[in-house]
C-alpha cells in the first residue's frame, strides 16, 4: 500500500490511520456523541489542530474513508474498455475488491474498519450522510451514462440498479463481518453472491421470482395485495 509513496506521504498515512484507530476506540467505549476531538488528538498523541488538518471534524473523521469511494462505480463505467459493458465492468472491479479484502466491497475485518462500521449503523447521523453518499454515487453514475447518451430517465433507472446492486452486495458481506466472520470465511460466498448479482443486472429480471401455478393460498385475490411502494 505504501509501495512508491514519499516520506511524508508515508507518515501522513501513518499519522491519519493512528486518529482513525484512536477515535475507533474512543467511540466504541464512550460513543460518538461522548468523545470530543481533544479527546481523539490526545489519544493519538498529536495536537488538535492536527486533527484538524486531516478532518473537518468528528463526522468527517469516521466518513472519510466511505467518502473517499463516491466515485468508484462512476470512474469504473466511464474507464471501461471498448465493448465491455457497465456491468461487466463493475463485476470486474467488486470481484477484484474482494480479493484484495477491501473495505469497498465490504470484506476487510481489520478492527478500525469493523469499529466504523458498527458506529456508523448505531449512530442516526452518521447513517443519514452514508446515505447522502450512496445518493451522490447514483448522481455520479447517472451523469456518466447521460454523458455516453443515455436519455436521462433511462440512465437514472440503470444507475438506481447498478448501484443498489453494489451496495446490497456490500451490506450482506458487512453484516457477516460484524456478526464475528472472517474476511477470508466470507471471500468465497462473497463472489458466488457477486456473481449471481451481477448476472441478474446483466440478463435482467425477466422471469426471476416467477409464482408458481397453485402457490398462492385458494382466498388471496390479486388485487388484496399490498402496494410494495407503500411498504414503510
Amino acid at each position: 500500500m505504501t509501495e512508491g509513496m514519499s516520506l511524508r506521504e508515508r507518515k501522513k498515512l501513518q499519522t491519519r490511520h493512528r486518529l482513525l484507530t484512536a477515535a475507533t476506540e474512543l467511540f466504541a467505549e464512550r460513543g460518538f456523541d461522548k468523545v470530543s476531538v481533544a479527546e481523539i488528538a490526545e489519544a493519538a498523541e498529536v495536537s488538535k489542530m492536527t486533527v484538524f488538518n486531516y478532518f473537518a471534524g468528528k463526522e468527517d473523521l469516521v466518513l472519510a474513508p466511505m467518502e473517499e469511494h463516491i466515485g468508484d462505480v462512476a470512474r469504473v463505467v466511464r474507464d471501461r474498455g471498448p465493448g465491455e459493458s457497465a456491468v461487466a465492468a463493475m463485476r470486474r472491479q467488486f470481484l477484484t475488491a474482494i480479493e484484495a479484502r477491501d473495505p469497498s466491497a465490504g470484506l476487510s475485518d481489520a478492527p478500525v474498519v469493523l469499529g466504523l462500521r458498527r458506529l456508523i449503523q448505531e449512530t442516526p447521523a452518521l447513517l443519514i450522510r452514508a446515505h447522502a453518499f450512496s445518493m451522490r454515487s447514483f448522481d455520479l453514475l447517472a451523469e456518466v451514462l447521460v454523458e455516453e447518451g443515455e436519455e436521462p430517465s433511462i440512465a437514472r433507472i440503470a444507475a438506481a440498479q447498478l448501484i443498489a446492486t453494489r451496495n446490497a452486495l456490500i451490506s450482506a458481506n458487512q453484516m457477516r463481518l460484524l456478526a464475528g466472520e472472517s474476511a477470508d470465511a466470507v471471500a468465497p460466498d462473497a463472489v458466488a453472491l457477486a456473481e449471481r448479482g451481477f448476472d441478474l443486472l446483466d440478463k435482467g429480471l425477466g422471469d426471476f421470482a416467477t409464482r408458481s401455478r397453485g402457490s398462492r393460498s385458494d382466498g388471496a385475490q390479486g388485487l388484496s395485495d399490498p402496494d410494495p411502494l407503500d411498504t414503510p
